[in-house]
């Protein structure tokens, strides 16, 4: 317990002041952060639920930013074909898009760390048969697979995120082997052989705390990945369903009207979703950089 908890305090404070120190990246942590919060709060700052039919009148449909209402209101950023309140609309799909990710991330992170860790530490057949799904999965274009299986599973928001799960575990198998192959040489781990110590306590117990530095860097720029391959299977329409749709379908929504002056049905959104994953990237590629020096000055 002591290891796990010197480790992952030391692993975590290194990567928070890294951030601290990086201004630009600091800035990403915090509109991530913000963003964040809007999605977990959405239904109690968005102006209107956009998906109550009660609180739509289609008579609004396609108003420009700042356009007035007929109860006296305003909205800030127009509506849509619909007559949804953009402004609302975004952050319940935002709410939807970072659910998706996280989950997705989580998923991918749980199976590829475990799976990278058993073929580290056991070796031969175990470690070539994994290493050989991930070389197979990272060889084929992670979209098409996705749209590949969401045409076979059809949609769904559990469906979309097995699918991220499938083309991204193999991001975190392949990192976490690397980190584990080193590891397992160590005099700690030797150590815990020879007092007996089971399997799974030397696999999740001493080597995946000193594991977490890859992990973190992985599992940040996967969840801004995992968010963008959402979208874009979305806007393609094989995504989630309209009944939870996220910012790819939003921007979906108004890309055929995008031309004819009625940019913000799809620019707003997608001014959105380009912040939310390029603050994620930023500091994904700042703690790139803190946990392997290598980086530093590309």
């Amino acid at each position: 317990m002591s290891r796990w908890r010197l480790s992952t305090d030391s692993t975590l404070g290194k990567a928070v002041d890294g951030i601290v120190t990086s201004p630009k990246a600091a800035v990403g942590a915090v509109v991530a952060i913000l963003l964040v919060v809007v999605a977990i709060f959405g239904p109690w700052i968005a102006p209107q639920n956009p998906y109550d039919l009660g609180a739509i009148d289609f008579f609004d449909a396609r108003l420009p930013p700042m356009s007035p209402t007929m109860n006296g209101s305003i909205y800030l950023l127009g509506t849509d074909g619909q007559g949804r309140d953009m402004l609302s609309a975004m952050i319940y799909g935002l709410r939807t898009s970072i659910a998706v990710g996280l989950l997705a991330g989580i998923v991918a992170l749980v199976v590829g760390t475990a799976l990278g860790l058993v073929a580290a530490y056991i070796g031969g057949r175990v470690d070539a048969l994994v290493m050989r799904l991930v070389d197979l999965m990272l060889g084929l274009p992670a979209i098409l697979v996705a749209l590949m299986l969401l045409a076979l599973l059809g949609q769904g928001v559990w469906k979309v995120i097995l699918a991220l799960v499938l083309v991204q575990w193999a991001q975190f198998a392949r990192a976490v082997r690397a980190a584990a192959l080193v590891e397992r040489n160590k005099e700690y781990v030797e150590a815990a052989v020879s007092l007996g110590l089971s399997r799974p306590r030397i696999l999740f117990g001493h080597m995946l705390p000193n594991c977490l530095p890859p992990i973190i860097v992985v599992g940040t720029l996967q969840v801004a990945s995992a968010i963008s391959a959402e979208a874009t299977l979305s806007f393609l329409g094989i995504g989630l369903p309209i009944t939870e749709p996220s910012l790819g379908l939003l921007i979906a929504n108004g890309y055929k009207v995008l031309l004819s002056g009625q940019y913000w049905i799809s620019v707003y959104p997608g001014l959105l979703l380009l912040l939310l994953v390029f603050s994620i990237n930023v500091v994904g590629d700042r703690l790139r950089e803190v946990f392997n020096p290598r980086f530093l000055g590309r």
